[in-house]
């Protein structure tokens, strides 16, 4: 059994290791550590250093070693990143020195383990506890492919692939080895171990996976001939093991092998990125046969029959393979040489190893590719044949290609018109027993989409809706009928798919039965014409012809009620189509009220196809409720120009024709139709917000209250509004909302309600128009930068929170003439914005509120003013998304200072105690002012590798190495920060102060600095406006601490399973500096805040 490195702490495994030159104790696990200055290889029994140079980066070890043909490479682990080296070797040894190179370096997590695909195309890498998963990477572009694998829930300390490429093993200190399928990248497989497991490897021949850990034991577990593992392992399994279903196994890669890319892109049908791929690969190895035969099954797919025996002859003359014959004899179909290809097909049997699976896999692909050449009655008697000699075999694949061929015959059939025999082959194929098993078969049986594009996942669907139309166009309208009820009770009814086709399906159905029923009332068999009128309105009741006839029909049977109940139907769409609506819902309600009436049980069945205008009337509230939840309570009537509350909107809707219309064409549909109706009530009550800068003589709530705004005099602050109302009036829009008169300023409920409520208002806004009264017309770009409203406190979230806005000049024309439906699509102005706000792209584009970020969204609104002190905190509600008390009155530094006590109270994010100013009387730590935080945030100063190297070396004997992890653990301990009642509980790092003077300067400076010595920093100056004396006299009675308050998000989760995580982690304790505040002793008051103090820098924040 092949060990991997990850091995290394296992006592069987330590005698076949290199003499280390340091062995460390952590807990009761004995780590063997190399360092870098050493490479070990085994050569003849004995063990020596290597023929070669070390072949290292700026790494501190080699943690994996994956050999793909003469090429090592090896997997060095840095800090967030990998970086890949490879040097040649042969059983000599390395090929001189200094040969190693980089070929590749990805930013992500430590990664632990490497493996290659057999093909070589594929590096698998496996993550730490960082990042517990596995990622693919492609080594011609060495992109990751795909998602990350997840599963694991701890670090994964080996990975291994099986020999035909198909199965992937990963052991995890999670205890758990898992089986992976490498095609879908899905966990097939799980086996629990009672300890870490350290190392995993399949047996030569792919039946057995073998794993070691902890536990000292080799536990080896039978991979069955299905991918799932159903029998326990030779040592006791746990209880644990689950198995899960897997598709096909290996046999479908002996015939066509492929890397996952140009595998997927053949599943999904998107052939030229499938051709693109491996003609890179082509271009990259011009010997490539396997990525020839590949693309010539792309040309088979496309029908270019030239090209692919162009690719498929190539394929075959650089190597003869499996796949290459296949290809050949594909394409040789495809060009009617049937000979040819038979002669293609023989020699690919001579490839299949004599294994009776890949032959008889082979044999089916042989008579689809007949089939595909018109072919199709020899190909069906070969698979015919087939079935009879084996028996035994995987009688599931064939009916598979039974069932789909079959198809395939009927759609030939139906498309010449011959629906008698088309009926048949589908019945066929439905009863072949293809979908009697419970496997997807198009996992299970992927092949045949790769190599012909079969979409196998709908075949049960496509083979009944067509036998349904075959039925109906042979006249067999009521097996038509019960064929699609069937359908319509299973788990296809589900799709969007099949909606679309139950929708055409029903609406040529009821032409049928309307058309029979037409001839019915022409010979004079009224019951038969009433008959198959009401199926036919059963599939489409919205046809009023179909009431006319049945109605006709029902008189000539002197059926009054009956008919009077079809006559109101007729009544009631007639006066919905000349828009007389409450007539309309009047002549419903009696035919709703007849057909409760009426004693013929059948037809009292029609009314649950329909609503009654109650049952219609509450679910448009329903609709009007949620709509406008998150829109202001008062908004102006742009139609009207006057003010309306909640109440008022809803009543101006209810007497609408837009109310009305929906409220006749829902009572026709029993199942409401609830999307068209959020639909209409959305359009409805779309909202226009404003945002702009207060002015002077801006009207107020009791100035416009119970007046048209358009009648009143033109001022300042009424043009104002009287110009946003017509702009939004004329893009279409019936109501508008600004912040001067729609909230009353002196009610104080609504005034919080409002603060609080603001930013969800723009955030569902249909459209926010952004007013610009200082930008003049035809202004060129750098003038909204320049704007007077680019400065103002709430003009942030009024831009953050809307997805549509556009900006308005002061002639109300739009800014830069930019007529795009959303300004925030539009590069030039979100460039401009973005260089004067210093807001990311993203965040402007599209910013979601809440606690992420705080510090840069404070650095954000830092020199932003509002006219009122208490509104630099309140503006940032919805952007921290939290709802406090609005307290006009309490001074700003209360009100920034309740909200930043919420931030850290509900994050525990501190790095809101990052800015550069006076301090605040709410609490000491929070500034005075948001312009403290005008200051980009402090940054940890990074350290060389050299010196990472230095200091983790210096962790080598295991006196250090405990209190390491004794210090890990005492900081992961620490609890979070507690924020509440101005008390701010903060866990912290002290730093008693050793020296402590005063350094002169200029006496008219109105600050002092004083040069600090402390144990464990750096030297560091420390400037303050504080008088602080030094005693002479009494130093004993007199002492200062540096503090460092403490962030746990330095720390990653503690788990110490090996040396390298002891490396990472001792990493973050190096990296302790981010922030120093120094108090004095014994009175416990801050004198000084600072940042990068390791790094002796001198900037400080002055109390």
């Amino acid at each position: 059994m092949q060990m991997g490195s990850s091995l290394a702490g296992m006592e069987t495994r330590a005698n076949l290791l290199p003499k280390p030159s340091q062995d460390i104790q952590v807990g009761s696990t004995r780590w063997i550590f190399l360092p870098m200055e050493q490479c070990w290889r085994p050569a003849h029994g004995t063990t020596r250093p290597s023929c070669g140079a070390p072949t290292l980066g700026r790494c501190k070890e080699i943690q994996s070693i994956a050999v793909k043909k003469s090429t090592a490479f090896g997997l060095l682990p840095l800090v967030n990143s990998l970086q890949l080296r490879q040097t040649m070797v042969s059983k000599y040894g390395t090929h001189g020195h200094g040969n190693a190179s980089c070929v590749a370096k990805f930013k992500a997590a430590i990664y632990l383990s490497l493996a290659w695909t057999p093909d070589g195309r594929r590096l698998l890498s496996a993550g730490s506890t960082s990042d517990p998963t596995v990622r693919e990477w492609d080594t011609l572009t060495w992109q990751q492919v795909g998602d990350p694998w997840s599963g694991h829930t701890n670090e994964m300390n080996a990975i291994a692939v099986n020999s035909t490429g198909t199965l992937v093993a990963s052991a995890s200190y999670d205890n758990d080895v898992r089986i992976w399928q490498l095609s879908d990248r899905r966990t097939i497989a799980i086996f629990k171990h009672s300890n870490p497991v350290y190392c995993v490897a399949f047996s030569m021949d792919g039946k057995h996976v073998i794993s070691g850990g902890v536990d000292t034991k080799i536990l080896e577990w039978e991979v069955s001939e299905d991918a799932s593992l159903e029998d326990a392992p030779n040592e006791q399994a746990s209880e644990d093991t689950v198995p899960e279903t897997a598709p096909e196994d290996q046999v479908t890669d002996k015939i066509i092998s492929m890397n996952t890319s140009v595998r997927n892109a053949y599943i999904i049908g998107d052939l030229p990125t499938a051709e693109e791929l491996l003609t890179q690969e082509i271009n990259i190895n011009a010997h490539n046969y396997n990525s020839y035969a590949n693309r010539s099954l792309v040309m088979a797919r496309k029908g270019d029959w030239d090209n692919a025996l162009d690719d498929a002859l190539r394929s075959v003359s650089i190597q003869p393979s499996l796949t290459g014959y296949v290809s050949q004899g594909i394409a040789l179909c495809g060009k009617k040489l049937f000979p040819d290809a038979m002669k293609a097909f023989d020699l690919a049997f001579m490839f299949t190893d004599g294994d009776l699976k890949t032959v008889y896999l082979l044999l089916l692909v042989k008579a689809i590719a007949l089939f595909n050449a018109n072919q199709q009655q020899e190909a069906m008697l070969r698979i015919h044949q087939l079935v009879v000699a084996c028996p035994n075999q995987d009688i599931l694949a064939c009916r598979v290609v039974q069932a789909y061929l079959r198809v395939q015959q009927g759609i030939n059939a139906f498309d010449d018109a011959r629906y008698n025999e088309a009926v048949d082959h589908f019945t066929a194929a439905i009863n072949s027993g293809a979908f009697s098993s419970d496997q997807a078969i198009h996992l299970k049986y992927d092949i045949f989409v790769v190599l012909f594009g079969w979409d196998l996942a709908s075949l049960w669907q496509t083979a009944n809706q067509k036998r349904c139309y075959a039925l109906l166009r042979t006249g067999r309208r009521a097996e038509a009928l019960e064929e699609y009820r069937y359908m319509d009770m299973s788990d296809a009814a589900k799709t969007d798919s099949y909606r679309d086709w139950t929708i055409a399906f029903k609406m040529e159905c009821s032409e049928r039965y309307a058309t029979d029923g037409d001839a019915a009332l022409a010979e004079k068999d009224y019951d038969k014409s009433i008959e198959l009128y009401s199926v036919a309105i059963e599939l489409d009741s919205v046809d009023d012809t179909l009431f006319a006839n049945r109605c006709a029909a029902k008189l000539e049977k002197l059926l009054w009620e009956d008919a009077l109940i079809d006559a109101q139907k007729l009544n009631h769409a007639a006066l919905h189509g000349v828009q007389r609506y409450d007539e309309a819902i009047a002549a419903f309600e009696i035919m709703l009220s007849k057909l409760n009436d009426t004693p013929d049980t059948q037809i009292r069945k029609l009314i649950q196809q329909y609503a009654t205008s109650s049952e219609a009337g509450n679910a448009i509230q329903e609709a009007i409720n949620v709509q406008l939840e998150n829109t202001p309570h008062r908004l102006f009537n742009t139609i009207t120009g006057q003010l309306s509350d909640r109440g008022a909107q809803i009543s101006v809707f209810k007497t609408s024709p837009e109310y009305k219309e929906l409220l006749s064409s829902t009572m026709k549909h029993g199942d409401l139709r609830m999307e068209r109706i959020k639909q209409a009530v959305e359009m409805y009550f779309r909202c226009v917000m404003l945002s702009h800068r207060w002015e002077e003589n801006e009207p107020l709530l009791h100035n416009i209250q119970d007046k048209n705004v358009y009648e009143l005099h033109a001022l300042s602050g009424i043009a104002k509004s009287q110009s946003f109302c017509k702009t939004a009036r004329d893009a279409g829009y019936r109501w508008a909302w600004i912040d001067t008169c729609c909230i009353d300023q002196t009610n104080n409920v609504e005034v919080q309600q409002s603060v609080n409520s603001m930013f969800l208002w723009y955030r569902h806004a249909a459209l926010t128009i952004i007013y610009l009264s200082d930008v003049p017309r035809s202004s060129k770009s750098g003038a909204l930068a320049m704007s007077i409203w680019n400065k103002r406190g709430w003009t942030v979230q009024e831009f953050l929170a809307p997805k549509v806005v556009l900006f308005y000049q002061h002639d109300w024309t739009l800014y830069l003439d930019d007529r795009s439906p959303n300004h925030k699509d539009c590069p030039a102005i979100m460039r401009e914005l973005g260089d004067a706000t210093g807001i990311d792209a993203q965040a402007l584009g599209a910013f979601y509120p809440g606690m992420r970020g705080a510090r840069d969204k404070l650095q954000w609104v830092s020199r932003r003013v509002t006219t009122l002190q208490e509104d630099v905190a309140y503006s940032l509600f919805g952007i921290f998304d939290v709802h406090l008390a609005v307290i006009y009155g309490e001074k700003k530094h209360n009100a920034l200072g309740r909200l930043l006590q919420e931030v850290v109270a509900q994050s525990g994010d501190i790095t809101c105690l990052d800015w550069v100013g006076k301090s605040s009387e709410f609490n000491s730590c929070l500034p005075a002012d948001i312009a403290s935080y005008g200051a980009p945030p402090s940054t940890s100063p990074s350290l060389s590798d050299d010196e990472m190297q230095a200091l983790i070396f210096s962790l080598q004997n295991d006196r250090t190495v405990e209190l390491a992890l004794k210090l890990y653990h005492k900081l992961s301990d620490l609890s979070a920060p507690r924020f509440a009642a101005r008390r701010l509980h903060l866990p912290c790092i002290v730093f008693p102060v050793t020296e402590f003077r005063w350094r002169r300067g200029q006496d008219q400076q109105p600050h002092s600095t004083f040069a600090v010595k402390a144990d464990g920093l750096d030297d560091l100056l420390i400037t303050t406006e504080d008088k602080i004396q030094p005693s002479r006299t009494r130093p004993a009675l007199q002492s200062f601490l540096l503090v460092r308050p403490w962030d746990r998000s330095l720390l990653e989760r503690p788990d110490f399973a090996d040396f390298h995580d002891v490396y990472r982690h001792s990493s973050h304790l190096f990296r302790i500096k981010k922030r120093v505040l120094a108090y004095h002793f014994p009175q416990r008051r801050r004198i000084a805040t600072r940042k990068d103090a390791i790094d002796g820098r001198t900037e400080v924040n002055h109390r």
